[in-house]
């Protein structure tokens, strides 16, 4: 095999690595895009969940300032708020 055989298969061998691994380096790049599109969309809804919660708590804080502190405001804080978290989006 001559010299110039033996470069043409060497940078033959070596674009079609190069190729191998651009398509593979494009799709983990794909796939992070989409992840990072997921983690965007449910910090999201954290945040709205985040600002219910926290209306939530003010309510009962009002509650317990001007009426004392009943069982009852602590029975509906407990079934309003954190029963929507083991319930989740059965609606």
């Amino acid at each position: 095999m001559t010299e110039f055989a033996k470069m043409d298969v060497f940078f033959l061998v070596t674009t079609i690595v190069v190729i191998v691994l651009g398509i593979l380096v494009a799709f983990v790049l794909y796939r992070v895009w989409q992840i990072l599109g997921h983690v965007e969309r449910i910090s999201g809804e954290i945040d709205k969940e985040t600002v219910l919660v926290r209306r939530d708590i003010a309510e009962l804080r009002e509650n317990v300032s001007s009426k004392g502190m009943r069982l009852r405001y602590l029975i509906r804080f407990f079934k309003g708020s954190l029963g929507e978290l083991f319930r989740g989006d059965k609606q």
